[in-house]
């Protein structure tokens, strides 16, 4: 018997799930936002089969400084409520903070799309926002990949994950080492929740149900919810080049009472004033309507603060200057102390 009677219909890649057509259109639809992004040491981008960057000149002994994360279950209300062109903010804002935080400045940035069923319309979407988070905080979007993997995502569903590396000066790498009993904390606001609790934040939705308030600090509830990441980059890399900053802390994972311990030297402890910075209406909100303690919510929560600074006393004001000279909002939260017995966090 022949081969074709027992397979009389042909079937192409198209029918199996996978549309090449579509990724095609895609990466026509991504050079464009991609090119926006270029910078110095770009050598070969999107298109190849590796993408190419040369460190730029003026570092005299560079580091890289690699980072990688998602966007986490956010992006089951991007799903929700199909808000998907802040999430690639999300995922930027989550490495190039990450790479910061050593004193680095991002370098370049790829990401990972990958679908059951590929809809340009929303991987483009998805991908602006990547490409803008990319142009905010002077990141090149060199590289990624997409993949369209039929039953492995339900559909209208996908995931996200990106890769940062930035460079440092090895003499200026921030190890927080240096810090100690005596100097302050400041603490960056956030922009809301960011990329992190939210499956927490999912539950408190679906408790209040009907209930949810139309708005949260001046913004539709979705809106507010949907907040991209903040990006520090920039302003952040502006100050460090002209202040004595000890340390850095980005405020994820964990919040205020487990990021801080990551960068202080061992018997010293970060005292946080209570009250030092406000509490927004939407973390009031989910504090409220979850029912949990101050603790929690900084455990669980950036509460308000994204990104924590510190500095010698004498450097404190300066510092604060620059940054809300650059637009950041910064709020002096506490100090560091002896630790003792107690907690590397404590807020009181």
């Amino acid at each position: 018997m022949s081969s074709s009677a027992l397979h009389p219909t042909p079937l192409s890649y198209k029918d199996a799930g996978v549309d090449i057509d579509a990724g095609d259109a895609l990466v026509e639809r991504i050079k464009p936002l991609a090119k926006k992004t270029m910078r110095e040491g770009v050598l070969a981008g999107i298109g190849g089969f590796g993408a190419l960057f040369e460190v730029p000149k003026r570092y005299q002994e560079p580091v890289l400084v690699s980072g990688t994360d998602g966007v986490g279950t956010k992006l089951k209300l991007a799903f929700e409520w199909n808000m998907h062109d802040t999430v690639g903010i999300d995922l930027v804002a989550m490495s190039v903070n990450d790479v910061l935080v050593q004193g680095a400045e991002p370098l370049f940035f790829l990401d990972y799309f990958a679908c059951g069923k590929l809809d340009v319309d929303t991987a483009a979407a998805v991908v602006g926002g990547i490409a803008k988070g990319c142009e905010l905080s002077g990141c090149a979007l060199i590289g990624g990949e997409t993949a369209e993997m039929p039953g492995m995502y339900p559909p209208g569903e996908y995931d996200l994950a990106g890769f940062a590396v930035g460079a440092v000066e090895k003499l200026k790498i921030l190890t927080g080492q240096s810090v100690q009993p005596g100097d302050v904390v400041l603490g960056l606001a956030s922009s809301g929740v960011h990329s992190n609790g939210f499956s927490l934040v999912r539950k408190c939705i679906e408790r209040a149900g009907a209930n949810a308030p139309a708005t949260l600090d001046g913004k539709p509830f979705k809106q507010a919810i949907m907040e991209p990441t903040r990006l520090y980059v920039k302003n952040v890399l502006a100050a460090l080049a002209q202040h004595p900053i000890k340390a850095l802390a980005h405020i994820t994972g964990g919040g205020l009472l487990e990021n801080i311990p990551r960068v202080l030297p061992e018997g010293t402890a970060a005292h946080l004033q209570k009250g030092s910075w406000p509490q927004t209406e939407l973390f009031a909100w989910l504090q409220a309507t979850a029912g949990i303690d101050d603790i929690e919510m900084n455990r669980t929560f950036n509460n308000g603060i994204g990104m924590v600074v510190v500095v010698a006393a004498e450097q404190a004001e300066a510092t604060a200057a620059t940054l809300r000279a650059a637009g950041e909002q910064v709020f002096t939260i506490g100090a560091i102390a002896p630790r003792g017995e107690g907690a590397a966090v404590v807020v009181r």
